[in-house]
């Protein structure tokens, strides 16, 4: 699925001519919904994210009742107890929030050079109008064989 929409990507960056900067817009919810494998993948992938969200939530729920527990005694520690504590419950807090960035986070883009930017009109919101000149989503489609 990654391979697809970088291929998306290229395609649409490509296709600028150098020079003046140009625009387009692809709808990738009708490109998507023409791969077959697209559904299969989806459906894996919310299975997979629901997964790992119930495994953060989990994770950072035990970092708060962790914080909650050494609240409660925190009056009966030394201040070298209090600090491993505080620094316990610190580490254990990144480290759910770099797992939760690992599973979640951007990896990043693509990009060519001739175009300012792309837009994806399937999940743009306050497009009001779109110029069906720009479209890109029918050279997309052809591209990858998907008519």
């Amino acid at each position: 699925m990654k391979r697809i929409l970088f291929a998306i990507a290229i395609f649409c960056a490509a296709t600028f001519t150098l020079g003046a900067q140009s625009y387009g817009y692809v709808n990738t919810q009708k490109i998507l919904e023409k791969v077959p494998e697209y559904v299969k993948a989806q459906s894996q992938l919310e299975t997979e994210a629901s997964g790992y969200s119930k495994e953060i939530e989990n994770s950072m729920k035990n970092v708060e009742s962790m914080f909650n527990r050494y609240q409660a005694e925190k009056p009966r520690l030394n201040e070298q107890q209090r600090l491993a504590r505080e620094n316990e419950i610190i580490a254990m807090e990144k480290e759910v929030k770099e797992r939760q960035k690992g599973y979640f986070g951007e990896e990043g883009t693509a990009a060519e050079t001739g175009s300012a930017f792309v837009i994806d009109i399937s999940s743009a919101q306050g497009i009001i109008y779109t110029n069906p000149r720009y479209d890109l989503t029918a050279k997309v489609l052809k591209k990858l064989n998907l008519q």
